[in-house]
């Protein structure tokens, strides 16, 4: 029904503009319009009402009736775009001294749209009669749909779920034994190459265990990666993300380049060879996937260690040479499964006694499997608003069986319904739209939102609303609910990206299939309700397909995640009413048919070949997001200028944009901007775009006139919410004292190793910066006033700072504006400094956790910091870490002269490490070491 209702809502907004705007529209056209509009809204009332009702006890006559109302609903859209495509000027450049040549053309095209306004009519008049026809089926049932009144942010809860996913409860005993037969025996250093499986079903914690065991140990090997592999991997991609998360600046650029399968295995035998590593491959289903991986690993390589994880038992001992290295999952205790039922449901605070029974019924029917607790959890917890007894009561018997182990499968798949059908509607297509991406995929944020928009899932009716500030609380609020998992958590809290649980995306693509929603070609099985259907949203995840035999005339959003297959055999320009054209990650080298796809609303070339857009692109009067980064594009052509509705635009910073850019006005989001001091014009378009609330520059060579200018720029950007410069080397010119930001920044970043402030600027105060939650920021020479300064900004939630002396002059040692709080002679105002830090990266800035006076930065997790080795071997010595309630990791640079012996730095990090263990901090946080040499 929300599928239908999806449908309905937005379309019913774009008539009644329509209705409003197109006062001069022929009069057959209007009253058919106008017909459409009355059924329309009428069919959307019952079927909010029908959508209360849980989909297994509907009537099959009244989902027959809901399809059939998506499908015209779908078919009515297409002829409202095709309308206003055809009424719009179009986007064709005219000359304004030719006054002649601009009449013939407008003559011209009214007579095109006189032709075209009657095959409206008719399909018009066809789809009010298939309206009255479905309006005489119509049911009608009393209770209207939700909406949300406010904006919705990830909740704690769940953020203490994800971004600890190291602490879980009841994790730290079965990460202990599997770190244990990974480092088994006193010099497990000098032992070969050994793997170990952990085998279990869906649900059970495979991958949470082997990224705790990874982040709790991956700092005494050289090398690291963790890769996921999935049910139907491209190997080629897996091997290249094997030498990404090795190095990810030497293999950069890897994912988008040409190499054989044969040259990747040996790049990375040849990169390994020598080093100590740790690599994590996750969710292997097939042996002979493994056996062509494990080619890849030197055997010359001693300490090394491997951890697979698969739900099949004969995969896990093909992956190791013993069946004592195969570590079984387990259940959760009862103990255990209580503990993390109620940190998510009530959080700090106990079980009401009300709820204890309830609670337990419910617990066993869970039986100890993670993903069964936290997803029932989530379902009583959300939004902070607690179930009734009643409630609790009506779920509880609602589970059935409970998960036995020759039912667990089938009763998790039940669970996770009921958590889908509690959803809003307005979140079902939403979830549903993730069924497009492959298993295990990173599903960026910011990309999921932006297509939601363009295929109107986002929508509102109130025009002060932005539309991805609601699309980022439908992230939110899917996180919060535990159907999709947040990865990437960034400094300011904010998740960048999700993936979708296994047994999640089993549901989903089952449920989207049913509805006809999104139609899957991955090589194995076309995942299609009914081959007559008409397909809508199209996923192609393998180049094995055959999509000639589906029909394809209606398709509205494609999706390619693999290679031969545009151009090949699929025939793009052949969907004229294609709304989202995604080729990201493809060998795409040639978009010259996208200016004549009209309806386009989302264009994501990422990381693909192509070298031009063609000048037709002007056309495109509805595309509202263009993503053209990391593609060979040198020149976007001057018809861009013309996308009066572009919302977002990313570039390159080599990228050179054209002239008019100030005619973008709805742009909300530019990312990455190349800026040369021969822009000068440009920059002052920029001024123009006053609704950005994202953008991105990279500043070379600017003189004072050009810094005037973007200064100026900016501040009349009043939205703006995040910004980034990155300038060249040298003193930063830019932004000196007076300099007018905007009051609701929340981010800025000027991330540069070659240049710097002079002094710490005067305009980031507190007064000016309420809501800055993310600064990075060199400066010259840091002073403890600086850092004291910083730590009083009240939303901070993360700090790099940089000392650029320092950084370049390799003269930490001798710093000494610092060098007196290992001491902890600093005694500040208990609890002023970063009230809401969670991390906090001192770069080549002597310092220690002893800078921070008790009771300051009570959520700091992450702390980096540089270090003398002198200071480790005063008297007394200590890191001072303990009045650290929420530290978990510790990041430190030892600095060591460079005349002193290897002996001397081991001894200097013993002495280190020995330090940290001595402080016994309860939450024992991960120490990662580093080593600089100067002098």
């Amino acid at each position: 029904m929300e599928i239908a209702i999806g449908a309905i809502g937005p379309l019913l907004r774009k008539l009644g503009e329509l209705l409003i705007g197109e006062l001069t529209m022929e009069k057959r056209v209007r009253k058919g319009y106008e017909c459409i509009v009355t059924e329309l809204t009428m069919m959307h009332d019952a079927l909010c009402k029908v959508a209360e009702v849980p989909a297994d006890q509907l009537d099959k006559g009244v989902k027959i009736w809901a399809g059939k109302v998506k499908e015209l609903s779908y078919q009515m859209e297409d002829i409202v775009d095709a309308y206003m495509v055809r009424v719009e000027d179009g986007g064709e450049p005219t000359n304004p001294k030719n006054k002649v040549k601009k009449i013939l053309k407008k003559v011209k095209r009214l007579f095109k749209n006189g032709k075209d306004l009657h095959r409206i009519s008719d399909a018009l008049e066809e789809v009010v009669l298939q309206a009255k026809q479905l309006a005489k089926l119509r049911q009608r049932y009393e209770q209207g749909m939700r909406y949300p009144t406010t904006s919705t942010s990830v909740d704690p809860r769940m953020m203490a779920l994800y971004t600890d996913m190291s602490e879980l409860v009841g994790i730290e005993e079965t990460r202990d034994e599997l770190i244990n037969m990974l480092t088994e025996g006193d010099d497990w250093l000098n032992h070969p190459l050994k793997t170990v499986s952990i085998v279990g079903f869906g649900g059970l914690g495979k991958t949470t265990l082997a990224k705790s065991a990874y982040e709790k140990i991956k700092g005494q090997f050289d090398c690291d990666a963790f890769i996921s592999v999935s049910q139907n991997p491209d190997k080629k991609k897996v091997f290249k993300n094997i030498l990404y998360e090795l190095d990810k600046n030497k293999y950069a650029r890897i994912r988008g380049e040409e190499w054989e399968e044969n040259h990747l295995i040996d790049e990375i035998i040849e990169f390994l060879n020598g080093k100590r590593y740790l690599i994590i491959i996750d969710d292997i289903w097939d042996k002979g996937v493994w056996k062509l991986i494990k080619c890849a690993f030197s055997k010359k390589s001693p300490g090394s260690r491997l951890i697979t994880t698969t739900r099949i038992v004969s995969v896990s001992e093909a992956c190791c040479s013993s069946r004592d290295d195969i570590y079984k999952m387990k259940h959760l205790s009862d103990d255990v499964s209580r503990v993390l039922f109620c940190k998510r449901v009530f959080y700090k605070k106990g079980c009401p006694q009300e709820l204890v029974q309830v609670s337990e019924d419910i617990l066993k029917k869970c039986g100890g499997i993670p993903l069964a607790i936290i997803s029932i959890a989530s379902l009583l917890a959300n939004n902070n608003q607690r179930k009734t007894k009643d409630q609790w009561y009506t779920l509880l018997n609602s589970i059935g069986r409970g998960l036995t182990e020759d039912q667990s499968l089938e009763e998790m798949k039940k669970i996770l319904l009921f958590s889908y059908y509690d959803l809003p509607s307005y979140l079902k297509p939403c979830l549903l739209y993730l069924s497009i991406f492959p298993e295990d995929h990173k599903i960026m944020r910011d990309r999921l939102i932006w297509r939601w928009i363009s295929e109107c899932l986002v929508y509102s009716d109130k025009q002060e609303t932005s539309l991805y500030e609601l699309g980022h609380s439908y992230f939110n609020e899917l996180v919060n609910r535990s159907m999709i998992q947040p990865i990437g958590i960034a400094g300011e809290e904010k998740v960048l990206a999700c993936r979708v649980h296994d047994m999640v995306l089993d549901l989903i693509c089952s449920l989207s299939s049913e509805e006809n929603f999104v139609t899957i070609l991955d090589g194995t099985r076309r995942k299609m309700h009914n081959s007559e259907n008409k397909v809508h949203r199209l996923s192609i995840q393998n180049s094995k397909i055959d999509v000639d035999t589906i029909r394809m005339e209606n398709v509205r959003s494609l999706t390619v995640f693999t290679s031969d297959v545009v151009g090949k055999v699929l025939d793009i320009s052949s969907f004229q009413v294609l709304r989202v054209l995604d080729l990201e990650g493809s060998d795409v080298s040639d978009v010259g048919y996208v200016g004549n796809l009209l309806h386009l609303r989302y264009i994501g070339l990422k990381d693909t070949n192509v070298k031009d857009l063609p000048m037709e692109i002007g056309k495109l009067q509805f595309l509202l997001t263009l993503d053209i980064r990391g593609s060979k594009i040198k020149v976007l052509p001057s018809s861009v200028a013309q996308l009066k509705h572009l919302m977002c635009l990313y570039v390159d910073r080599c990228m050179m944009l054209p002239s008019g850019i100030g005619n973008l006005t709805s742009l909300e989001v530019l990312d990455e901007l190349g800026l040369s001091n021969k822009d000068l014009d440009f920059v002052t378009e920029l001024g123009h775009l006053t609704k950005l609330r994202v953008l991105q520059v990279d500043c070379d060579g600017f003189d004072e006139i050009m810094d005037k200018a973007l200064e100026e720029s900016i501040s009349n950007m009043y939205k703006l919410d995040s910004l980034d410069i990155c300038v060249p080397i040298g003193p930063i010119n830019f932004m000196k004292e007076g300099c007018v930001l905007p009051l609701q920044l929340r981010r800025l970043s000027l991330p540069t190793e070659n240049g710097w402030f002079d002094t710490l600027p005067t305009w980031i105060n507190p007064s000016s910066f309420s809501l800055l939650s993310y600064l990075d920021i060199t400066i010259l020479r840091v002073q403890l006033e600086d850092i004291q300064f910083l730590g009083i900004l009240p939303a901070l939630c993360f700090l790099r700072l940089m000392d650029y002396y320092n950084y370049h002059g390799e003269h930490i040692v001798e710093m000494s504006a610092l060098s007196s709080v290992h001491q902890g002679e600093y005694q500040g105002e208990s609890g002023a400094l970063f009230p809401c830090a969670t991390e906090c990266r001192f770069c080549f800035i002597g310092a220690m956790p002893s800078m921070f006076p008790r009771g300051a930065a009570p959520r700091l997790k992450c702390l980096e910091f540089s270090l003398p080795a002198e200071w480790v071997y005063r008297e007394n010595f200590k890191l001072g870490m303990r009045h650290l309630p929420s530290l978990k990791q510790l990041d430190i640079l030892l600095v060591v002269r460079k005349e002193a012996s290897d002996q001397e730095a081991d001894e200097a990090e013993a002495a280190l490490r020995a330090a940290a263990e001595a402080e016994d901090h309860p939450n024992h946080p991960i120490l990662r070491y580093f080593e600089a040499r100067v002098g």
